[in-house]
């Protein structure tokens, strides 16, 4: 019965990595189409644009560092796993799935805004500032259920 408490609470970490990751990748991919075809008329905007591109790859780290604690929870990272109830193993699945589905979303929804805010760059490099506002603002939500999910499963008793 403690087998299926661990495999509930190794499928959260896994929502938390994959769910979040793939999020990332999708918003780093709509940013980086963006971003190439800015090269290919101006290369001095380089910087700028890598920047605005790099901002939806943070919602993968933040899965990462649940999955990370996670693990660390349950004991498979810095020692022997501990035994975990279905209910325990329920509860951190649970406390995952905020950065997960957050992270999916919010990441692809920061690239289509970072791929806007790229535009703007193309057109008017001096206003790379306040074009960086934009694809910030739903960072926001990303780190929001980066502090729930961090706290949630902090507080579970294993």
């Amino acid at each position: 019965m403690s087998q299926l408490g661990i495999v509930y609470a190794l499928l959260g970490a896994a929502v938390a990595v994959f769910l979040a990751g793939a999020g990332s990748a999708l918003g780093v991919g709509i940013a980086g189409q963006a971003a190439s075809g800015v090269m290919a008329e101006d290369p001095s905007k380089f910087a700028k644009v890598l920047i605005l591109q790099l901002l939806p790859g943070t919602q993968g780290l933040y899965g990462l560092i649940i999955g990370f604690v996670t693990l660390s929870k349950i004991g498979l990272l810095g020692g022997g796993p501990v035994d975990v109830s279905v209910q325990t193993g329920l509860l951190i699945l649970a406390a995952c799935l905020p950065i997960g589905i957050v992270g999916l979303i919010s990441g692809k929804s920061q690239g289509k805004t970072a791929a806007a805010a790229i535009g703007i760059v193309a057109k008017k490099p001096d206003q790379f500032g306040k074009a960086m506002l934009f694809p910030a603002m739903v960072e926001t939500y990303a780190i929001l259920a980066l502090l729930i999910s961090f706290l949630a499963v902090s507080a579970i008793q294993v």
